[in-house]
């Protein structure tokens, strides 16, 4: 991989786990966004969702976990996927 990609790769993993710590910070702005797929629970799945992630940026920042992290987005985007459909 071409190092200007690498280190594209490593920001946007460094910009989603700031997102991710943020949920923790404040949770409020995430909720009009987690109530559609978690209706119940909401906070807590906020919290949730802003651990998932901040794991799933700082594997992706770093060039020995990036491929795993690409593997748990894919699973945390159907994860999510499947939880608006499911509560529509």
């Amino acid at each position: 991989m071409p190092k200007q990609n690498s280190r594209a790769v490593q920001l946007a993993g460094l910009g989603l786990a700031g997102v991710g710590v943020s949920h923790f910070v404040r949770p409020q702005l995430f909720e009009s966004i987690t109530v559609s797929a978690f209706p119940r629970d909401t906070r807590q799945h906020i919290y949730i969702n802003g651990g998932i992630e901040t794991a799933i940026g700082l594997g992706l920042a770093a060039p020995k976990t990036r491929r795993l992290a690409i593997l748990g987005t894919v699973g945390y985007l159907a994860y999510l996927a499947g939880n608006v459909a499911r509560n529509r």
